[in-house]
């Protein structure tokens, strides 16, 4: 049914699937193309029939994408929020950006301060 581009063929029409160009072959040759390449051969008339049935196709199934489409994203932004939200709750003791030659200060120390202010 499928034929590889660059093997050798009957003759007949050819129809490329990747860009969908017709070869028409008079007598056995080889088809153009790599290995990446994949032949139908049929008729003229077979493959014009079948853009309506696949416009059909396409029609039927477009809401179903259209939900799909939108799920995934729905589910693409749930996602980054808990991300962002998970990245934002994660603090570190220390910024890169930030020296402190002098040391930190401590905790207790600037409550002791505090505290004789108030007195």
């Amino acid at each position: 049914m499928f034929t590889k581009g660059g093997q050798t063929a009957a003759a007949g029409t050819y129809w490329n699937m990747a860009n969908g160009s017709r070869i028409d072959m008079d007598g056995e040759g080889i088809l153009p193309g790599g290995q990446q390449d994949r032949y139908i051969k049929a008729p003229s008339a077979a493959v014009l029939a079948a853009g309506p049935v696949l416009g059909l196709v396409f029609a039927v199934f477009l809401p179903f994408i259209g939900i799909a489409m939108a799920a995934m994203l729905l589910v693409r932004k749930v996602g980054e929020g808990l991300t962002e939200a998970t990245a934002a709750s994660v603090s570190f003791a220390w910024r890169p950006v930030e020296a402190y030659l002098t040391g930190r200060k401590k905790k207790a120390a600037g409550r002791e301060k505090k505290g004789e202010k108030k007195s």
